[in-house]
């Protein structure tokens, strides 16, 4: 038996504030997204905003559905639209946060389980990371470099040959 050791580095930054002036205003147009999310059910809002490497910045909310699972989170929004109007395009950076409406979340909250998966489709497909800056509604920001960080034994395509 052999045992292997995965690591993951973070950065924590305090607040919005510490971070570079493109970040900051993606995040702000994240918490914009954010306050536009259908989540009539879980009341727990979600805005992704993700910058191209042209420069173009696209966002998705989560869209809630009374029947479950037909809704879909806000980062897979952002990404699969990403795909279908922008395809072979590199995605640099991707800024999530969120909101409940029964308490404050000052808590990083990462990407669920099926939006890593599919964020790292287009990572493994671009052969190039994406970092992903996450937070609540107020308070620290983390940052991971890449969506491997987050995933770090992703399924891929690589699988399926």
């Amino acid at each position: 038996m052999k045992k292997h050791k995965l690591e993951t580095y973070l950065e924590v930054y305090d607040s919005i504030s510490e971070l570079p002036d493109t970040i900051q205003n993606l995040i702000n147009k994240a918490q914009q997204a954010r306050d536009n999310a259908y989540a009539p059910y879980s009341h727990f809002k979600v805005g992704a905003a993700l910058q191209l490497a042209s420069g173009v910045i696209i966002t998705g909310n989560n869209q809630e559905n009374a029947a479950f699972p037909s809704g879909l989170c806000a980062e897979r929004v952002a990404v699969f639209h990403a795909g279908s109007n922008y395809p072979g395009e590199t995605i640099l950076h991707l800024a999530l946060t969120v909101k409940s409406s029964h308490k404050e979340i000052d808590t990083p909250t990462p990407p669920c389980g099926a939006c890593r998966q599919s964020l790292a489709e287009y990572e493994v497909e671009q052969e190039s990371p994406i970092a992903i800056y996450f937070m609540g509604e107020t308070g620290k920001v983390v940052k991971a470099d890449a969506v491997k960080d987050l995933l770090p034994l992703v399924f891929d395509s690589s699988f399926l040959e």
